[in-house]
C-alpha cells in the first residue's frame, strides 16, 4: 500500500469552478490525478473545453456564469443529470481589482463582491441543496492570505476574502448537521498568469520573498496537497476551518 486509505478519493465526482487556467485548474489538475471525475466551470466554453484537453481522466466542461442565480441552479442540475451527483466543490471563482479605496468605484465594487463572494454562496447553496439530501459532501472555499492580512490598494478585495472566511464557518453550521464539511484553502503570493506583472516587478517580489518564512513565491502546485487532504476522508472531522498555504506569511510579522 502506497497511500493511505483515508486519501482515497478515486471514483468522487468534483466541480471546480472559475477552472480554465491559474490555480483553478491546478486544483482540478490535482483531483484528476487522484481518480476524481472532475467538471471544470467558466464562462468562456473554448478556453474550458482547451484546459479539459490538458488534463488526463474523465474530465467535463460546464459553461454557466457562477454570479447569476438562475444559471448556476440550471448548471449544477446539468452537471448532475450529465456527469453525476456531485461529492466535491471547489469554490475557487475570484477575481482581482486593485485602486486606492477612495477611487474605487461603485460597479467595481459590486462586481468583485459578486465574483468573489456572492459565486460561493450562489454555487454552495445549489450544490448544498443535493448534498445535504444525499447526507455527505465536501465544499471547499478558496479563501486567501487576504481573508486575515491586508496591503494597501487592495481593500475591498480583502473584504469579500474575509466575508468568505465567514461565509466558509457559517455554511459549516448550517450543513455539518446532514454530514457536509466545509473549509475553506487561503493561498498566499502564488505565481500565476495573473499576478504575473507583480512577480516581475522587482521591488514588490522582493518583498514577497523577505515577508515569507519559505522565501520565494507560491506555485500553484504547492496548494494541490491541501484541496486533496480536504476533499478527502481524512478530513471528515475538519469543518468551519481556513488553511492558509502562504509558506507562513500569516505567522510573521
Amino acid at each position: 500500500m502506497t497511500a493511505h486509505p483515508l486519501f482515497d478519493i478515486s471514483g468522487r465526482t468534483a466541480l471546480v469552478t472559475g477552472s480554465s487556467r491559474g490555480i483553478g485548474l491546478a486544483l482540478a489538475r490535482g483531483l484528476a490525478e487522484a481518480g476524481c471525475t472532475v467538471v471544470l466551470n467558466g464562462r468562456d466554453g473554448g478556453r474550458l473545453a482547451k484546459a479539459a484537453g490538458e488534463l488526463p481522466g474523465d474530465v467535463h466542461t460546464a459553461v454557466f456564469d457562477v454570479t447569476d442565480g438562475p444559471s448556476v441552479a440550471a448548471g449544477i442540475a446539468d452537471v448532475e443529470e450529465r456527469v453525476g451527483p456531485l461529492d466535491i466543490l471547489v469554490n475557487n471563482a475570484g477575481m482581482q481589482l486593485r485602486a486606492p479605496l477612495l477611487e474605487f468605484t461603485d460597479s467595481d465594487w459590486h462586481r468583485i463582491l459578486d465574483t468573489n463572494l456572492t459565486s460561493a454562496f450562489l454555487v454552495g447553496r445549489e450544490a448544498a441543496r443535493r448534498m445535504t439530501r444525499r447526507g455527505h459532501g465536501k465544499i471547499v472555499n478558496i479563501c486567501s492570505l487576504q481573508s486575515e492580512v491586508v496591503r494597501p490598494g487592495i481593500a475591498p478585495y480583502a473584504a469579500t476574502k474575509g466575508a468568505l472566511k465567514m461565509l466558509t464557518k457559517g455554511m459549516c453550521a448550517d450543513w455539518g448537521p446532514y454530514g457536509v464539511q466545509v473549509n475553506g484553502l487561503g493561498p498566499g503570493y502564488i505565481d500565476t498568469e495573473l499576478t504575473r506583472p507583480l512577480v516581475e516587478d522587482e521591488e514588490f517580489s522582493a518583498w514577497v520573498r523577505r515577508r515569507t518564512p519559505a522565501g520565494r513565491w507560491g506555485r500553484t502546485g504547492d496548494l494541490v496537497g491541501g484541496v486533496l487532504f480536504l476533499a478527502s476522508p481524512a478530513a471528515d472531522f475538519v469543518s468551519g476551518q481556513v488553511l492558509y498555504v502562504d509558506g507562513g506569511m500569516t505567522s510573521v510579522l
